[in-house]
């Protein structure tokens, strides 16, 4: 910086090379001696020009690696060329984030706070670019009209002051936290509204300031429902009573709850549409289906009346394809159930009755009460036979 005014000094106090600056933009030395000898020793050419050239350039390498490629590095500080500048939060103002919302949010629309970066009025000068205290005065190299002329031999040309950068105002004392520029990074929290509908990957592009932000949305996956599209897809498990009878139940919506009705006779995986029921469109008007599959759950355990009705209503079922277990045809093709609790097989059949009731004896009985006393009186009699025979057979085992 020194050796730069002494060399304005030089220039100013000397006539010749006064002049010589304002025609050529330099003088004869820095062009390797117009008029004279060279600075390198070498002699003279015609009309006094030397012949061995010597250029020293002027301009900074690093200031010009930042105008081909901005602020890629090169040095510190912020850019000239951007009207903020930088702060322990970033370099810029953010241009892309991925927000992640969970399969209800994406459903109905929300509102999300996020904490992103933006440029926004320098908190210290509030946009004066000056120190407080201080204020900016007309700039007096241009005059306050934001342009300087340069004149190049016969050419004149015009271009931004480089005082003033062309705001007509000269600032002495430049703010410190935003380094003139009236602007600053900062971190603040940013309302980002998600659309009713949006689908998992998905980006929109909202305006913050005077500059755009891209928002990409990641959805939760939803353990209940599967999406397709603007359709949704669900199970709804029913019991064995429900698909033989019918009856209704109650299921989960998107945004409600629903009452099914579940018909008579009901196979598994049968499925059912609820339309309008699914996902709002986003790129087009109303929304989607909600599809219910029906899936029956058989229970794994039962206990001993619900074996006895199982087992009675498997005498009675007609066309099994195959075999069911604790069953057996009789010679005359009808069907007999072995079961462990006998007493309670025989009392349905008796309050059923029809054709497939076994009858042992003529029993008269007018109620189920009654046959369940004297299957129980049966029994009991038939294991207290066979209680003696296995102690004849044991007797009759010692004496031989």
């Amino acid at each position: 910086m020194r050796n730069h005014l002494k060399f304005l000094y030089e220039i100013l106090a000397d006539d010749t090379k006064r002049k010589q600056y304002d025609t050529w933009g330099s003088t004869a030395e820095q062009m390797g001696g117009m008029g004279g000898a060279s600075a390198g020793g070498g002699g003279s050419g015609p009309q006094g020009f030397s012949q061995h050239w010597q250029y020293q350039s002027t301009i900074d390498p690093e200031e010009l690696f930042r105008k081909i490629f901005g602020d890629a590095g090169f040095g510190k500080g912020s850019s000239p060329f951007d009207d903020f500048a930088e702060s322990n939060y970033g370099f810029g103002q953010a241009q892309e984030i991925v927000l992640k919302i969970s399969f209800s949010q994406a459903a109905r629309g929300t509102n999300k706070d996020v904490n992103i970066n933006i440029v926004d009025t320098c908190p210290k000068c509030r946009g004066t670019r000056c120190e407080p205290g201080t204020q900016a005065t007309k700039c007096q190299f241009c005059n306050g009209t934001g342009m300087e002329s340069i004149t190049t031999g016969p050419f004149v040309m015009r271009s931004t002051c480089r005082y003033c950068q062309g705001s007509r105002m000269y600032i002495k004392h430049k703010c410190v936290e935003c380094e003139g520029k009236g602007s600053t990074v900062q971190r603040k929290k940013v309302t980002i509204p998600v659309p009713a509908g949006i689908e998992d990957g998905q980006t929109v592009r909202m305006s913050i300031g005077n500059k755009e932000l891209f928002v990409t949305f990641r959805v939760e996956k939803s353990d209940y429902f599967k999406r397709d599209g603007a359709d949704v897809h669900t199970e709804a498990a029913i019991s064995v009573s429900q698909a033989l009878l019918g009856g209704t139940i109650r299921i989960q919506g998107l945004y409600e709850d629903h009452t099914l009705q579940v018909m008579p006779g009901t196979s598994s995986h049968t499925k059912i549409r609820l339309s309008g029921k699914g996902m709002k469109k986003v790129n087009g008007y109303g929304h989607g289906d909600h599809y219910v599959t029906f899936k029956i759950a058989v229970p794994k355990h039962l206990n001993d009346k619900q074996k006895a009705l199982a087992m009675a209503y498997a005498e009675l079922e007609e066309d099994t394809p195959g075999q069911i277990m604790g069953i057996t045809f009789k010679k005359d093709g009808s069907k007999a159930a072995t079961s462990d609790n006998i007493e309670l097989l025989e009392a349905i059949r008796f309050a059923i009755g029809g054709k497939n009731v076994q009858k042992t004896k003529n029993y008269t009985h007018t109620n189920t009460a009654d046959r369940l006393s004297e299957v129980k009186k049966e029994n009991r009699h038939r294991k207290r036979d066979e209680d003696l025979s296995d102690g004849e057979d044991t007797k009759l085992k010692n004496k031989n």
